[in-house]
Parts: C-alpha cells; sequence; structure tokens
C-alpha cells in the first residue's frame, strides 16, 4: 500500500513539473511576441525618442521657456554641433539641473548709449585726467570703481559688419566698424591707413617705414637673423596700427604690439580689426604686464618713448622681459640725426645728446652694440650676468636688483632702477635660464622653466600629458566648431591659459591666441608660455581687459568662474566677455554643471544662445561644456 502511494505521489509532481515548464514557455514565447511587435511601433531612431521625451519634458515648462528653447535651435552656429545627439541625450537624461534652470525669471540687459560704443574701462579718457601727468600716469591702467560699474551691454555701430577674413583683413577692414578718418588725414604721407569707399586700406606704411613694413623687416633682417626660428616673440612699443607685427607674421615671428588709448584715434583697435595681435599699454610707472625674459626681440620705431630720462628706467624695463641674447632695435630720433636732424626739427646738440644718454644706459645694462647703420641701432643683451656682475664692481649704477624683486610680478608693480639679475649661468657660454629651441620646436619642448623646476608641481610628465589632452580637446571642439581650423575665428583668446596647450594645438590653424594668466591663478605659468613661442598677459579678471570692444572672434574660459565665483561678481565677467567679443562670435566654456547653468542664466539675457554640452571623454565625467554664440545686433543710427 505503502509502494502505490509513493507511485501516485511520484506522477503528481512529474505533472506538476510539466505544466510548470509549459506556462514558462508560452509565457516566454508571448513576451517574445509582443516584444517584436512594440519594437515596430517605436520610434525608429534616438532622435525621435529624444524628440519626444523633450516634448513630454517641455509641456511642464512655462510659455517663456518654450520660446526660449524655440530660440536655441535657430542659431545657425549652434545648429551645426546639434547632430551629437547622443551626448545631448545622455545629458538630459542625467542631469535635470538645467530644466529647473530655465523655470527661473531671465534678467534682461538693455543697451548702453551709443556714446559707449568704443568704451574701455580701464583707459577711459575722462577718468584718466583725474591722474597725475607725470610718467604718463594719467594713461595708465585706473579702473572703474564700483559706483561706475555699467551693468549694460556695449552697442556696436549701427552698420557693423564681421570683419574680412585673415589673410584679406590685414590689409582691408570694414570703414562702418571703426568710423574714425582722423589717422588717414593726419599720417596721409606716411601711409599708415587709407580710406576707399566702404573700406579702409593698410598699406602697410608707417611713420619709420618709407618703403613699406615688409621692406623695413627685410632691412632689419640683413643686420640680426629673422628667418631661422632664433627669434619668435617679439614686443613693439607704441606699434600704431601694428603694420610691423602684421608683416613679422608671415616669418612665424608673433609680435605683443601695444600702444596707449587714442594717441592717434583707434590704433590699437584698428590693429586688432586687422586680425594682429595688439593690446592697450604705455611704458608709465608699472612694469608692463608679462613676464621676464618673454621677448626675443624688442623694437622701437619712433615710438616716442624718452629712453634717456630717469636714468634709462624705461630701458630698464625692456631689459626685464627680453631673454638673454635677445635684441633691441631702435629707429628714428636719435638714430642717424647727423642726416635727418633737419627734418626732425631738432638742434644736432640736443640729438646726440640723447643718443649719448641712450648708448650710456644700454652700457649699463651690459648690452652689447651689434650695429648701427643707416636708420637702424641694434643692441643685443648679454646671454648671462657673469661679465656683467664684475663690470656693476665698477658701475654700481643701475644696481643688479636683489633677487627679491620677483622678476616675473607684473601686476601693477611699480618700475625699479635696477637690473633685474638672470638665472645664475656655470659658464660664459651658457644661457642664463636655459636655452630655447628654434621655432616650430619650441612650441612642444619642455620651458627650461619647467625643466628646472621653477613652477612648483609641473614636471616634464606633466607638460607632455598637458599636450595630450588638448590633443583630444581639439579634435572634440572641432566637432562641435567646424570653423575652429577654417580660419573663421582669426582672434582668440584664453581666459585661463595654464600652460598654454589650447594654443600650441591649434599652432597649425590661422588663428592666433592671446594667452591670459589671471594673477590670482595657482600657478604663474606665463613665462613658460612665452617659452614656447607664444604670447600673453597677466590679467585679474575683476577688472576689465585693455582692449577695445568687439576684438575677439572666439574667447575660451577654463576654469575660470569656479575660480572667481567669491571674488567677484561673475555678471561682471561675463558682460566683459561681451564687450570684447565680436556679434557672432563664440565662447566655450568648461566648469560644473552647476556653474554652467548660471553662466546659461545670465547669457540668456545677453541675447547669447548656448547649449550644454558632454565633457569630450563623455557623459560621466563631472565638468561639462557650455558652448555660447553672442547674437548679432547693433546699436541705432544717429
Amino acid at each position: 500500500m505503502a509502494k502505490e502511494n509513493n507511485s501516485h505521489h511520484h506522477a503528481e509532481a512529474k505533472r506538476k513539473r510539466l505544466i510548470w515548464i509549459l506556462c514558462v514557455s508560452g509565457f516566454c514565447i508571448l513576451s517574445y511576441v509582443l516584444g517584436a511587435w512594440q519594437t515596430n511601433t517605436l520610434p525608429s531612431s534616438s532622435s525621435e525618442v529624444f524628440s519626444r521625451k523633450a516634448c513630454e519634458t517641455q509641456s511642464k515648462l512655462s510659455t517663456s521657456s518654450e520660446d526660449e528653447d524655440a530660440s536655441l535651435s535657430s542659431s545657425s552656429s549652434l545648429s551645426s554641433s546639434s547632430s551629437s545627439e547622443p551626448v545631448e541625450l545622455d545629458f538630459e537624461s542625467h542631469h535635470k539641473l538645467e530644466l529647473k534652470q530655465k523655470n527661473q525669471t531671465i534678467k534682461y540687459f538693455e543697451p548702453c548709449d551709443m556714446s559707449l560704443s568704443e568704451y574701455t574701462p580701464c583707459e577711459d579718457r575722462e577718468r584718466g585726467r583725474r591722474f597725475d601727468r607725470n610718467m604718463m600716469k594719467y594713461r595708465e591702467r585706473h579702473c572703474p570703481s564700483k559706483d561706475e560699474l555699467l551693468y549694460c551691454l556695449i552697442p556696436p555701430p549701427p552698420n557693423y559688419k564681421i570683419p574680412f577674413k585673415w589673410p584679406q583683413s590685414r590689409d582691408y577692414a570694414w570703414y562702418d566698424n571703426i568710423p574714425h578718418k582722423e589717422l588717414s588725414i593726419e599720417k596721409a604721407i606716411q601711409n599708415w591707413i587709407q580710406v576707399e569707399g566702404e573700406r579702409f586700406r593698410f598699406p602697410g606704411g608707417g611713420t619709420g617705414f618709407p618703403r613699406g613694413a615688409d621692406a623695413y623687416i627685410d632691412d632689419i633682417s640683413r643686420l640680426i637673423p629673422l628667418t631661422d626660428g632664433a627669434i619668435r616673440t617679439a614686443i613693439d612699443t607704441g606699434c600704431g596700427v601694428a603694420s610691423f607685427g602684421a608683416y613679422l607674421l608671415k616669418r612665424d615671428i608673433v609680435a605683443m604690439s601695444f600702444a596707449p588709448r587714442d594717441t592717434h584715434e583707434a590704433q590699437v583697435q584698428f590693429a586688432l580689426e586687422r586680425g594682429v595681435p595688439a593690446i592697450i599699454g604705455i611704458m608709465g610707472s608699472i612694469r608692463l604686464p608679462y613676464p621676464a625674459r618673454a621677448f626675443d626681440l624688442a623694437h622701437c620705431s619712433r615710438c616716442l618713448i624718452p629712453w634717456f630720462q630717469n636714468d634709462g628706467l624705461y630701458l630698464t624695463e625692456v631689459d626685464r622681459v627680453l631673454r638673454p641674447g635677445g635684441y633691441w632695435i631702435l629707429s628714428g630720433p636719435p638714430i642717424n640725426w647727423k642726416k635727418h636732424w633737419k627734418g626732425w626739427e631738432r638742434t644736432q646738440e640736443d640729438l646726440k645728446q640723447e643718443q649719448d644718454s641712450i648708448e650710456n644706459a644700454a652700457r649699463s645694462l651690459c648690452w652689447k652694440k651689434v650695429t648701427e647703420k643707416g636708420d637702424f641701432s641694434i643692441w643685443q643683451k648679454p646671454i648671462n650676468h657673469i661679465a656683467c656682475k664684475k663690470l656693476k664692481r665698477a658701475h654700481k649704477s643701475p644696481p643688479i636688483c636683489t633677487k627679491a624683486v620677483q622678476p616675473d610680478f607684473a601686476w601693477y608693480k611699480e618700475l625699479e632702477s635696477c637690473v633685474m639679475p638672470l638665472p645664475e649661468a656655470n659658464s660664459p657660454d651658457e644661457f642664463a635660464g636655459g636655452a630655447l629651441e628654434d621655432w616650430p620646436d619650441r612650441a612642444f619642448a619642455v620651458p627650461p622653466r619647467i625643466i628646472q623646476g621653477t613652477i612648483p608641481e609641473i614636471n616634464a610628465e606633466k607638460f607632455k600629458e598637458d599636450n595630450e589632452v588638448w590633443k583630444e580637446r581639439i579634435a572634440y571642439y572641432k566637432q562641435i566648431l567646424p570653423e575652429l581650423s577654417r580660419g573663421r575665428f582669426r582672434n582668440i583668446m584664453d581666459m585661463n591659459a595654464y600652460l598654454g596647450g589650447f594654443a600650441a594645438a591649434i599652432v597649425k590653424y590661422p588663428s592666433w591666441v592671446m594667452n591670459v594668466v589671471p594673477v590670482d591663478a595657482e600657478k604663474q605659468t606665463l613665462g613658460a608660455i612665452y617659452e614656447r613661442g607664444f604670447i600673453g598677459t597677466y590679467q585679474d579678471w575683476c577688472e576689465a581687459f585693455s582692449t577695445y570692444p568687439r576684438t575677439y572672434d572666439l574667447i575660451h574660459a577654463g576654469g575660470l568662474f569656479s575660480m572667481y565665483e567669491n571674488r567677484c561678481d561673475v555678471t561682471l565677467i561675463l558682460l566683459e566677455m561681451d564687450r570684447i567679443l565680436r556679434p557672432e562670435g563664440t565662447v566655450v566654456f568648461r566648469d560644473t554643471v552647476e556653474m554652467l547653468t548660471k553662466i546659461q542664466s545670465i547669457t540668456n539675457g545677453m541675447k547669447w544662445t548656448s547649449r550644454i554640452m558632454d565633457h569630450e571623454k563623455g557623459p560621466f565625467i563631472p565638468e561639462k561644456i557650455l558652448l555660447a554664440v553672442k547674437s548679432y545686433w547693433t546699436g541705432p543710427s544717429a
């Protein structure tokens, strides 16, 4: 009986197991059929998924948000980058912070009065009149007080046009962009600039270039080597419309050209409109905003700087920024005074005394006179101070500065009557601070400052890693900004340049980069950037930059706003960026999502269109990218 019961239970268990298997199999088959049917009815691409998700989300937003998104989608510059939908989809599905930000009320900024169309906040003429005229202090940087700050948008002229592309821009600019004829009249016989209908033409002339800047530079190249790569960075004091710098570019020499605001109307503005590096500046009572040993060549052609005054103080400042072995070129008064003294309307005695004073100042700096031929005098700085120290024992004026003077520090630092000490050298043939590679090898060679360990925590390995990072970033930027490599962006600014990796990565593009190292940066790296063969300047971004409005095509701001968010109002930094950015110019921000959404909420009120994108390494990197475009608009006609 027990055996019969066991057989019955065994059969019952088999039957239940068979039913369970059949049920599971049937469920799987049904799921497969339903899944196949549902796949055929779903959107056929990821873009349709994104559109549906966007519509569902959009229905929850306000009407003003709908208008804003429509504006974003209409931007022609950003539409070219919208093809990276997987990046956008992933961002929207993981980060809701941006969508929440859109519900906030946008503060719209009004245009400033048209009288401020060329406003340069820290070089304002009216403010400058409050300051001492001694040593040109009234023309130095004097920034607005808190009560004078403007919270409005600097308007372009009524008929503003997008500038000519390089290299055509070297020779032409639109009259309506810089409506000033003063230079074409005042400097007519010197061929600085000519008006041809609705355009300006730049013949390449200048006060000291009777045969043109190109021929002038050829004359210099017969006296010192300009084309072998040893000379890469130059500084042109009192640059006019920067024709000297413009024609150096084809010889692979990049010049930092500077002149004061309105010595002649808008000269630096003309230079930048041409696509030539330039900045507003003057040799007055404070150091030039560049590190020590930055330039291979310094140039003055009738620049009106009193080199002989104050015991050669200005020449001492040139010595500070000139690298060991660098050249100083002087043309115009008093050089070749025996030939030109009548035309200069000065006495022979006066001109001879001025030249003697300059010669004495150069000798006191231990410079060697290379040549005086025709209208040129050229001196060369020693490659080290071994012999100079012996000379200083006999001639103590000016003395060599103590090491406490910080040669690289140059932000509102007063000039000093002493020779900036060079790094120690072990032999008379050794370049103080380390020899530089010739250009173009210099761009990617490890800078001597890094080799010698003078920048804390940065070594050769980190330098090379930074170059690889920028190689990857530029490859990504070319996807979201295809025009980057095609010359659309001529004047570029990197607001937080670090080691100059951005400039190096685009060195073959028809662009130049103003590498800005904030004075608040953790590491002061501008000296290494110059050693790579690039130019730049120091800047406190709580203040305005020393340039005219509408002078940059592309601005890069990596990590800058996180650096400054607790120091000053980021709205003012963004308004300054709007001032110096050309209409339809582009900004690339890199920062945290929280910071980028804050920036975006402000730029929406500045008539910019923008989009937040993922990091080049993908959506799981906390740092994101905000790509923004300034819209085209102009001020009213008079």
